[in-house]
């Protein structure tokens, strides 16, 4: 017999009393069943969720297994006669399929079986209708005497409730299952309880009259030791979770919260220890975290529809997971005997703090979160900055090569299933680092600063904060040859907290609060200040915290703020001599490590990847006309073509590896040429970027480089790549910047860029876009010029200042032919102004004048390229 959900009950209500009132009157012929079908047909057109039913179901399934065939049949013999020159419509089709099917001694043994097993079922559930009904109506008299608030649904609590119940997951059967999950039964006695609860609709159940002193029965049942049957239990949690709504899913998972709370609150269960570590082959911490593991899956799950329901269900949600996870034991003496809290499972399980990241996502669920965070449970945030204390703490004092094989162990994706205390250690302070960096992020979440730590006399404000996670970018030690890939997960430190810090640098607001003031500043430089002054930056201290702190630097200078504070410091009457600002400090640094000034990491293969991150810090200061004033006296325009103009002569001196050689030989070869040709490109760009100012330009040509640096640009054009955050803006500008000079306009005439700018528009003019579909005749333009052709127009017109014609039409005649053949195509800009070009692709003629007037009134003049 088919079950009915909770909520076909009040629809079917109707259908099911004038059916039973049919039967009732004992027609039993024809007129039962056209009074069926009548009703039927009158909720299908009334009602849009009618073919949602369970009974509906259960007849379209009925009629398709008993005529399905029948009809396929039928369906094969019509389309077999259209084959043959015989024609049917639509609906001649379904006149005939549904005739010949009527008619059939099928359909007919189908109605009368139909007929009578409704007719049983119908007789069944009359008999049965006044014994429910006394028994629902003692059973509710009952339950309002013992409990005032009653978790039943309304649709349980009318009179019509009990004849419902007779489908569903009636109250007898959960009233004999909560009997038989009583400890005092027998194990096969209570896993056969738990398997048919789990096979029952959870809705069902949930709806049920007695669901609240199940939850509380199965919450006990959790401390079973049988693995096997808290497994069903969890089960039934996950069932529960996937398919029912969230005010019922709310009430498993604040139960659950609240059972793993009194376990960890509980003497008597045997935690794990701290100094023991956590063997997950053992069958009390495996349950445990199955436990965990189905909380988190909820938590990250969650946030995707509870904003569909009322605010207190999330709300309750969110406390009873943060009142789970402020769970903290009293301290040992000995810190090696601390009890684990709830907080290490949950990192265990969720490392990078996912269900805290998307619940602080919307600001529906966030306000909620940082209000409870505020009011009750402060004390969260209080130990993931005692954790990140405590880690930097150790950093400073263990060997390097322990806490890497921590991190490492974090990353690996192999098996393993024992982690000591110092590993769990490590796996708390990347769950605390992501819970705070994401904290950051929003004011709420900043004003919950400044933090008071216990053993500490004075707080951790907002700054503090920031400057211990730049220590620990250079404290945390990292493998120097492998630390950009060791880590299959990015679990290092220095790259966790790099990501924590680049997301920051993302949010304005956030940035200007937390990193643009001269002491977080003043932390990121302070390895640079040690490492030109001869002293060691930090123990262990690699080149790739150096390309951490870096990446951070560009970000920051990459912003006008930023800038400033790094020009001037928030102290701008200061003098460079008392405090050198960030810029100076940089730039110091750069000049040095492209003179080889520095004796750092020598034979280190990542060496020119520290050189050009750190110049990368300074494009982006002498990429703006006050930053170039500030960085003029250090003559990095120099430095950085004498680095090149080095690098270039090395990567000649490579031989390129020829066909047939040694296989060895030719892989040994190919990885040095690789990283000169990647070096060399890297030192062209920074030069080029000098042009982004005319005072820079003017650097740039002095270098004698602009040549080498325009075909570079015009190689990198060619594959348009796409413009970061950090460039500001794409190789046009650079463009246009270097055409305004005599120099640089030869260049660019030399390199073939012109050339190819001038194709690209005389392709577009005569043949138009290739993706213009030509189905159909343009209509008439109204825009000045065809869309097709406007970017190659403009590139080419904006090119064209009075310097760049000059040299590029000056003391040449202009073409002048009585007939041009169709393939003749201009390749430079004399040749432009003298073919005719289409004009139907212009709305207004004047658009062409900047072609023909600017070359025509330098006709004869002589050039100066040779001056």
């Amino acid at each position: 017999m088919a079950h009915f959900s909770g909520e076909d009950e009040v629809m079917l209500q109707a259908m099911l009393r004038q059916l039973f009132q049919s039967v009732k009157e004992k027609i039993t012929g024809a007129p039962s069943l056209e009074c069926a079908e009548e009703i039927l047909l009158r909720l299908e057109e009334t009602d849009e969720n009618f073919h949602n039913y369970e009974f509906v179901k259960y007849l379209r399934q009925y009629i398709c297994n008993t005529l399905g065939s029948m009809i396929e049949e039928e369906m094969e013999k019509c389309t077999s006669g259209q084959n043959q020159g015989e024609e049917f419509g639509y609906d001649t089709v379904v006149q005939h399929v549904t005739k010949r099917t009527q008619e059939s001694k099928e359909y007919k043994e189908m109605m009368h079986s139909l007929k009578n097993i409704m007719m049983v079922v119908v007789e069944s559930m009359i008999n049965k209708f006044e014994e429910d009904e006394t028994r629902s109506q003692d059973r509710q008299r009952k339950v309002q005497k013992e409990q005032s608030g009653s978790c039943c649904t309304d649709n349980c609590s009318d009179s019509d409730s009990s004849f419902n119940q007779s489908y569903k997951f009636c109250q007898g059967k959960l009233q004999l299952i909560l009997d038989q999950l009583d400890p005092g039964q027998p194990k096969e006695v209570r896993y056969e309880a738990l398997q048919a609860l789990c096979s029952a609709p959870p809705s069902d159940v949930l709806s049920c009259e007695n669901w609240t002193t199940l939850c509380e029965k199965l919450t006990t049942s959790l401390s079973d030791p049988d693995p096997m049957f808290t497994d069903r239990i969890l089960k039934f949690y996950a069932q529960t979770f996937t398919l029912s709504p969230l005010h019922m899913t709310k009430e498993i998972y604040t139960s659950l919260a609240k059972y793993l709370e009194l376990y960890f609150l509980s003497r008597e269960n045997h935690l794990p220890t701290l100094s023991s570590g956590v063997d997950i082959t053992s069958p009390n911490v495996t349950r445990l975290l199955k436990k965990v593991r189905l909380l988190n899956e909820y938590q990250k799950e969650v946030p995707s529809f509870w904003i569909r329901h009322p605010e207190k269900y999330m709300e309750e949600i969110v406390e009873s997971t943060l009142s789970l996870l402020s769970v903290k034991h009293e301290q040992s003496h000995l810190a090696s005997q601390k009890i684990l809290d709830p907080i290490y499972f949950f990192a265990l399980v969720d490392t990078k703090a996912v269900w805290f990241k998307k619940w602080m996502h919307a600001y529906y669920s966030r306000t909620a979160v940082l209000r409870l965070l505020e009011k009750k449970y402060k004390c969260l945030i209080t130990t993931a900055v005692q954790q990140c204390v405590q880690y930097l703490e150790l950093c400073e004092t263990m060997k390097a090569d322990e806490i890497l094989g921590h991190s490492k162990h974090c990353g690996n994706k192999q098996k393993n299933f024992y982690y000591s205390g110092q590993e769990l250690q490590y796996i708390y302070f990347i769950h605390s680092l992501c819970l705070l960096g994401r904290l950051l992020i929003y004011t709420q979440g900043r004003k919950l600063f400044p933090i008071k730590l216990k053993n500490r006399k004075d707080s951790v404000s907002l700054t503090n904060l920031l400057v211990l996670f730049t220590q620990l970018i250079y404290y945390s030690p990292s493998c120097r040859k492998m630390a950009p890939v060791v880590y299959s997960e990015n679990y290092s430190p220095a790259s966790m907290v790099t990501d924590v810090l680049r997301m920051l640098c993302d949010q304005k607001e956030c940035a200007v609060e937390c990193l643009y003031n001269s002491t977080v500043t003043e932390a990121l430089l302070q390895p640079i200040q040690n490492l030109m002054k001869g002293t060691a930056a930090a123990p262990d201290f690699s080149e790739i915290a150096l390309i951490h702190i870096a990446d951070i630097l560009a970000r920051i200078a990459s912003v006008e703020e930023g800038l400033i504070l790094l020009l001037y410091g928030e102290n701008m009457n200061s003098s460079e001599e008392e405090s050198p600002t960030g810029a100076h400090i940089i730039a110091k640094f750069s000049k040095k490590l492209l003179e080889d000034a520095i004796s750092i990491f020598p034979g280190s293969e990542t060496l020119p990847v520290v050189k050009g991150a750190f110049i990368s810090v300074c494009r982006q200061i002498y990429s703006t006309c006050e930053g170039l004033q500030v960085l003029l006296p250090y003559g990095l325009h120099d430095s950085i073509a004498k680095a090149w103009k080095k690098t270039s002569l090395l990567s000649e001196r490579i031989p390129t590896p020829v066909e047939g050689s040694d296989s060895v030989s030719s892989v040994s070869q190919e990885s040095p040429n690789s990283v000169a040709v990647a070096w060399e490109d890297n030192l062209l760009d920074d030069l080029l970027n000098f042009a982004a100012t005319p005072k820079g330009l003017l650097l740039l040509q002095r270098t004698g480089a602009i040549s080498d640096c325009v075909t570079f640009m015009f190689s990198q054009y060619a594959k348009q790549p796409q413009v970061n955050r950090q460039k500001k803006f794409g190789y046009e500008v650079l463009v246009v910047q270097v055409a305004s000079t005599a120099a640089g306009a030869v260049a660019l005439q030399n390199s073939g860029f012109i050339s190819a700018l001038i194709t690209e528009l005389w392709a577009n003019l005569e043949c138009g876009r290739d993706d213009v579909r030509l189905t159909h005749p343009r209509a008439t333009p109204v825009d000045p010029i065809d869309r097709s052709c406007q970017k190659s127009f403009l590139a080419l017109v904006n090119l064209l200042s009075f310097p760049a014609v000059y040299e590029l039409t000056a003391n040449q005649e202009l073409p002048n032919k009585a007939e041009y053949s169709l393939r003749e195509v201009p390749t430079c800009i004399i040749l432009t102004v003298g073919n005719p070009i289409p004009s139907d692709h212009f709305s207004h003629p004047s658009l062409l004048l900047p072609f023909r007037t600017r070359a025509s009134d330098l006709s004869g003049v002589t050039s100066c390229r040779g001056a």
